[in-house]
């Protein structure tokens, strides 16, 4: 029940308007000043009050103001009653926080309709409450819950980390420097490297479409099949109908990837791919290119080569074929494989890189080591960017060729194998 206010210095006029407000269904209060008025309002929860306007000792106006000054759980509706019909004066009132005025004389039906008015003021402003507290809860609880995902995406990352525990290998004359730094707390990127027999080597770079959980998911299942902590697992390797054990080519392992995304996994992603079979001992260098950027060869007199003939990413399009590209790189060379991340990468006039503009910024640092290098790429981007926090995953794997007899150790598996 609505409890409503008279304040009056009027006795018979406080008593009349108590009458028709108990009439009608509202608790009241009487006050016959504006001070007692205050010591009601600052213990009882008054919804509404109709004050009259010249009272001695404080006037409704200045009685609306110190009324306002109260602090409150639900807005309090205020209608002073005047004989005041200056257009100054109304101004004067509403300034002081007034929501209404009764001129006098006033009809019991005025009265009653202007307490109407008020009470859905109250009414909306009750609802705006309750859906304001409504989203207050609701955004708490999706504070709960992103502080909760975002715990689970950094122990994400710690995992994914764990799939490029190395990020310097050496194989003989083969040094493989790699490279992954993600967007967000995790990423879609993966480069890596393993032993495919005692003088070749794998290298390979994924680039899985989309971002978030769900690429990040499909780049640690990709790390599977292409890792040499699980043999059996690895794709690279098949076995011939003797049940002996063979190595794909290139162009066999793209295929095979193809027909697992679509007979297999069967999930709504693709990818990019870069998977180069390298020879040590020779030089020789045989990849495919689904999809991903083009590798390039930077030679020992400091000159860079695009090479590559692009190729369907991996997953679109069932029975895909891949070419396979052949090249020797000769001792000093290096092989450098990069995602698009780096060739898409936005510069701070909102133009992309590209890959001419990869290749030009790699030449000014060929004079580096290979792990300075990529680290020195990743500088040059965020200058080229204005920014170091990168829309996209960068990744990129570098391949030294080292001279015959550089080698001063080879890895566990080049000895297990050899």
């Amino acid at each position: 029940m609505p409890v409503v206010l008279v304040v009056d210095d009027s006795r018979a006029q406080r008593k009349l308007s108590a009458m028709y407000l108990r009439r009608w269904g509202y608790a009241v209060a009487e006050a016959a000043s504006a001070p007692e008025a205050l010591e009601i309002c600052a213990r009882e929860n008054v919804d509404m009050v109709i004050s009259d306007w010249m009272m001695p000792g404080m006037t409704g106006v200045e009685f609306c103001r110190r009324y306002r000054e109260i602090p409150r759980d639900i807005y309090g509706y205020f209608i002073l009653v005047t004989s005041k019909s200056d257009k100054a004066e109304v101004a004067r009132g509403l300034e002081a926080g007034a929501d209404d005025f009764l001129t006098k004389p006033f009809s019991s039906d005025e009265l009653r309709a202007r307490l109407r008015a008020g009470q859905r003021i109250q009414a909306m402003q009750a609802e705006l409450i309750g859906k304001n507290q409504m989203v207050r809860e609701t955004l708490e609880e999706l504070q709960r819950l992103y502080d909760g995902l975002d715990r689970d995406l950094i122990e994400a990352r710690k995992l994914q980390n764990t799939l490029l525990r190395e990020r310097f290998r050496v194989f003989g004359r083969a040094r493989v420097s790699m490279l992954i730094r993600t967007a967000g707390r995790i990423g879609g990127d993966m480069v890596g490297c393993f032993r495919l027999d005692s003088r070749r080597i794998a290298l390979w770079s994924v680039d899985v479409s989309g971002h978030g959980v769900a690429s990040a998911m499909m780049t640690a299942r990709l790390a599977g099949y292409l890792s040499d902590g699980s043999p059996e697992q690895n794709i690279a390797f098949t076995r011939d109908q003797a049940g002996q054990r063979r190595i794909r080519s290139p162009a066999e392992l793209a295929a095979e990837f193809n027909r697992l995304m679509l007979d297999e996994l069967q999930v709504e992603q693709y990818f990019t791919l870069i998977y180069a079979d390298f020879d040590e001992i020779s030089g020789d260098l045989c990849f495919v290119q689904a999809g991903h950027p083009h590798p390039l060869v930077l030679r020992k007199p400091g000159a860079t080569e695009r090479i590559g003939d692009g190729g369907m990413p991996i997953g679109l399009v069932e029975g895909a074929e891949y070419e396979e590209v052949r090249l020797k790189l000769s001792p000093g060379d290096r092989l450098f494989l990069m995602s698009d991340g780096i060739t898409e990468c936005l510069g701070a006039n909102g133009e992309e890189l590209g890959e001419e503009g990869a290749e030009a910024l790699l030449r000014g640092l060929l004079h580096l080591g290979s792990r300075d290098l990529l680290d020195s790429l990743v500088e040059e981007l965020a200058r080229f960017a204005g920014t170091d926090r990168f829309a996209d995953d960068i990744s990129g794997l570098v391949l030294d060729f080292q001279p015959s007899g550089s080698a001063d150790h080879e890895d566990a598996d080049a000895r297990r194998l050899s």
